[in-house]
């Protein structure tokens, strides 16, 4: 996690487009500037930026489904809560779930937990559209690449295909 870049998605552990999930693994740096102001003496990682690992986890699956042929952009968070505290050094396991894709929107269910133990929570909404520069879609590859994003199978949504058919990915 590069907290100053706002690169908050570490590792994809599990894809399966058929179920359109997404499983990501998020280390919290040991040291960063943002900790010296939240909290001295006392680090914790700000909970607006656990609502960014949902909203960016929900926002990989998001472009996987779509090929990476549109953008997502957070439009919201509804029924976010930070349950505990997340310190540095937790690894952060989000687990992110479509549940309606149309209309230039798609809704997601996030949740976020440490050591098995739910940390934060939330329903996100994206807007979707064509990406306004090609630099960005080029990025946000090579990000899919560098985080271990499974490529292979072509998503298509509302396919039945099944999971055999190269749908389901642990990494």
């Amino acid at each position: 996690m590069r907290l100053e870049y706002f690169q908050m998605v570490d590792k994809v552990l599990a894809l399966d487009l058929e179920a359109r999930t997404l499983r990501t693994a998020n280390t919290v740096p040991d040291k960063s500037p943002i900790f010296e102001g939240h909290f001295p003496g006392h680090p914790l990682l700000p909970g607006v930026l656990l609502f960014e690992i949902m909203a960016q986890s929900c926002g990989m699956l998001l472009l996987r489904l779509h090929n990476y042929d549109r953008m997502a952009f957070l439009a919201s968070v509804d029924k976010g809560k930070l349950r505990t505290f997340v310190v540095p050094g937790q690894v952060i396991e989000v687990f992110a779930e479509m549940v309606h894709d149309g209309s230039g929107y798609a809704r997601l269910k996030a949740e976020g937990r440490v050591e098995g133990k739910l940390v934060c929570n939330a329903e996100v909404t994206l807007k979707t559209m064509p990406f306004p520069a090609p630099e960005l879609r080029g990025y946000l590859l090579e990000t899919a690449e560098r985080i271990g994003m499974p490529m292979d199978a072509p998503a298509e949504l509302g396919s039945a295909a099944p999971a055999s058919a190269g749908n389901l990915t642990h990494v």
